[in-house]
């Protein structure tokens, strides 16, 4: 698809995102707690990096700095039952 009819679909969206996004990090400074061990404001500066860098896969890099790795036990770790019920 052209650039042009996309960038007009979606600007108003992306703009409102984005003030909505600096909005809520303006709050979070005002609050003025320490968060360099937080692992959570961690993963947001990584994944608002991931948004000014290379334009290769935005979605999925993010994504994937907010999932967890995947581990074999997951179910035993959420307390899903091993058993089907049909």
């Amino acid at each position: 698809m052209n650039e042009t009819p996309v960038l007009d679909r979606e600007h108003l969206e992306i703009r409102s995102l984005i003030l909505q996004l600096a909005a809520a990090l303006d709050r979070v400074d005002r609050c003025d707690l320490p968060r360099d061990d937080d692992l959570r404001w961690m993963r947001m500066q990584r994944a608002l990096a991931v948004l000014t860098e290379d334009r290769d896969q935005r979605a999925e890099r993010v994504q994937m700095i907010f999932s967890r790795e995947f581990e074999d036990s997951w179910r035993e770790h959420l307390g899903v039952p091993t058993t089907r019920i049909i």
